[in-house]
């Protein structure tokens, strides 16, 4: 089902700024390799790649476009099908817009991965789920950082936000998938 034949791989945000200590500690260090394989895969099998660059509106900001940090990581090489610019957390809010893209393409499946799991990562996802699409979610392709708990003081660690993404898309959004599994599926 999420073949390069008939899935676009859309690749979320795997930027230079997110190597910045600044961020935290992250999870899943084999992430960009499997992002790497991913892409080599979508590529040798003829599929439609989407990358999706965060263009920050702060001034200052690892993000925005006059950083360094706005640029993709090595991983992310070649000329994507398309390059979809956003200023939000979803890819389908974009320029160009995404959904008429893949549309026009005949395209009616996603595979996401890429950087942060359950901030654009996830609200892709949802949002590709809600619009109809059957959508992949390349658990182990992506990353995200601890963050601060704002109710209970302390930190959610990184990985246990990742599985709490996994356990919020599964059946309701998309099927959480290994890379494993999507190679070895086409």
């Amino acid at each position: 089902m999420f073949t390069p034949d008939r899935a676009a791989l859309v690749l979320v945000d795997v930027q230079q700024a997110f190597h910045d200590p600044a961020w935290g500690t992250r999870n899943n260090p084999g992430c960009e390799a499997n992002i790497g394989r991913l892409l080599a895969h979508w590529r040798a099998h003829g599929g439609t790649v989407v990358f999706v660059r965060h263009d920050s509106d702060e001034t200052g900001w690892g993000l925005h476009p006059s950083e360094p940090g706005n640029a993709f990581q090595e991983v992310i090489s070649g000329e994507p099908d398309v390059l979809v610019t956003k200023r939000v957390n979803s890819a389908f809010i974009g320029e160009p817009a995404l959904e008429p893209w893949l549309r026009e393409r005949g395209i009616d499946a996603i595979v996401i991965a890429g950087i942060q799991t359950n901030m654009c990562c996830e609200t892709t996802a949802r949002m590709g789920g809600n619009l109809g699409f059957d959508v992949a979610f390349a658990l182990d392709a992506t990353h995200t950082f601890d963050l601060a708990d704002p109710l209970g003081g302390g930190t959610i660690g990184a990985d246990t936000l990742a599985r709490v993404t996994a356990a919020n898309l599964h059946g309701e959004f998309a099927q959480v998938v290994s890379t494993d599994e999507l190679i070895a599926g086409s």
